[in-house]
């Protein structure tokens, strides 16, 4: 099998002197991934988005980190290397980067799991391109240009070192609208893909990912084993899954013996996902459904008085910008106010956030000021974040937290 012509480069990237002032350095020095435009004192004329940025110490000619240029984002470094030892930039680089990567994932590749997250951006030193396995298929999703010189390289090793026999390429929405590349989002660049909807194993539970169409690459992966750990806590109980997308804790719920589950998303197109990802699966319980806004279904289930032994509250980001903070804040409030309404005697509560925005410390702390308002007792039993394949290298790369809530009347 080869690999498509798309994803050649004609552009040979140049290789950048940078200097940064002091605050830019020691974020460099500290092995932060950004440089914002704005720290920036010193650079080649005609830089290129994708060119070779070698940072230079203030004050001695000491290379400090390498980066790759983007001329298109107020981030206009991303960091690839920011040790003083020497490298050379090129396939063998990106290759063991790969490997290294890789490594990191083994144990949960031992477990009953055909799907997993081996290139998480920053954090596996990759500014802005993220690798999903999905079996046999590998999604790729590039948020910058920056990769464009390199990929035909980073692509082949990928397919390597997981062994997929199908590459697909998804594309930002920045990235859609270029005019630098041939690439469409949803090209197989490697391979053939005979199904865009491709099944896949989470611990022993069957799912599928519409590898095309589905929301970034298909699935969000990071909330896997807190998907198993209520799966395990599920059996015999009645669970509800507010904003439930394609199923996630609703399918493992099923398949570890819910007596019934309810599934609450805004997008009937989700549920009917949801409802196939069950069928994947040999369960007993009842797959219930509820399309519309989780606050105002969760309001009139409240109303007519219907509890729940588990309730997983898992929404999208609410702050995807500093100014959405105060308001994101208000609405995790709002959340585990109705989530308590809803969970049953002796029930269980869980409260996830994907705001990166939002600290782990000020999400606990919402929860914990208003349970501590609902006059119930409870114990907080479980607090987790991202599983093993989403591993953190710096503070913004921090995004995922989930606490449980146990209900003690």
């Amino acid at each position: 099998m080869s690999f498509s012509t798309k994803i050649k480069s004609d552009y040979i990237p140049k290789r950048l002197a940078v200097k940064l002032n002091a605050k830019g350095e020691q974020f460099v020095v500290k092995k932060h991934p950004w440089v914002f435009s704005n720290n920036i004192v010193k650079i080649n004329d005609g830089s290129r988005t994708g060119d070779l940025a070698i940072i230079f110490s203030k004050n001695k000619n000491k290379v400090v980190g390498l980066g790759l240029y983007d001329a298109n984002s107020p981030i206009r470094i991303k960091i690839i290397h920011s040790d003083s030892s020497k490298v050379e930039i090129n396939a063998d680089f990106f290759h063991h980067k790969i490997e290294e990567a890789h490594k990191k994932r083994l144990s949960l590749l031992k477990t009953n799991t055909t799907s997993y997250r081996l290139l998480f951006g920053e954090n596996d030193g990759f500014p802005g391109l993220i690798a999903d396995v999905y079996d046999t298929v590998l999604v790729v999703k590039l948020y910058s240009e920056i990769w464009l010189p390199y990929l035909e390289s980073i692509l082949k090793s990928l397919q390597k070192i997981s062994n997929t026999d199908t590459i697909v390429i998804r594309l930002s929405r920045g990235l859609q609208q270029s005019k630098n590349h041939q690439l469409k989002d949803g090209d197989v660049v490697f391979g053939v893909l005979e199904n865009e909807v491709v099944q896949f194993i989470e611990h022993h539970v069957k799912f599928s990912a519409n590898v095309i169409k589905g929301h970034k690459t298909g699935y969000f992966l990071d909330h896997r084993a807190n998907r198993k750990q209520v799966g395990e806590w599920s059996k015999g109980k009645t669970v509800l899954d507010v904003f439930s997308y394609a199923g996630g804790f609703s399918v493992h719920a099923l398949y570890h013996g819910a007596k019934e589950v309810t599934s609450l998303d805004i997008s009937k197109q989700a549920l009917e996902i949801a409802i196939q990802n069950g069928k994947l699966n040999h369960y007993t319980g009842k797959h219930k459904t509820i399309a519309g806004d989780a606050f105002e279904a969760l309001k009139k289930l409240i109303k007519n008085k219907i509890t729940f032994d588990i309730v997983v509250i898992d929404p999208p980001s609410f702050a995807k910008q500093a100014s959405e903070v105060e308001l994101a804040k208000k609405k995790y409030a709002q959340l585990a106010q109705l989530g308590e309404k809803l969970t049953a005697k002796n029930g269980l509560l869980v409260l996830a956030s994907c705001s990166s925005r939002v600290l782990s410390q000020a999400f606990f702390d919402i929860n914990s000021q208003v349970l501590s308002l609902s006059n119930r007792d409870f114990k907080v039993i479980l607090k987790t974040n991202h599983d093993l394949d989403h591993p953190i290298g710096f503070n913004e790369g921090a995004y995922l937290k989930c606490g449980y809530y146990r209900f003690l009347n």
